[in-house]
């Protein structure tokens, strides 16, 4: 089991292009093992100290293995969407991991 953190930067204004792709990816994300852990949108309080731009959403998701992830992120269908992710995402920092 593989799990991703994604802090998920967006362009101003472009929240409804982002949540009309995330309404398509992450349904699909089952098909190839793919779970929500954690989908965060944490407002101004709930940062306590960081020098780095707030994230508009946090997510924690798990994949059975790396070769699930890569199915699903080339997976045609998600693909067909991807240019609503490019049009609304500025930047996304990643982390892949264990569970410890």
């Amino acid at each position: 089991m593989i799990y991703i953190t994604q802090f998920i930067y967006l362009k101003p204004g472009k929240e409804a292009i982002f949540q009309a792709f995330e309404n398509h990816a992450i349904p699909l994300m089952e098909k190839y093992t793919g779970k929500i852990v954690q989908r965060l949108r944490p407002d101004a309080t709930a940062y306590v100290a960081g020098e780095d731009k707030k994230p508009y959403e946090i997510h924690i998701v798990s994949f059975e293995s790396e070769d699930k992830l890569n199915e699903f992120m080339n997976d045609n269908s998600r693909l067909k969407y991807k240019h609503l992710k490019d049009e609304s995402v500025e930047s996304i920092l990643m982390f892949k991991g264990e569970k410890m």
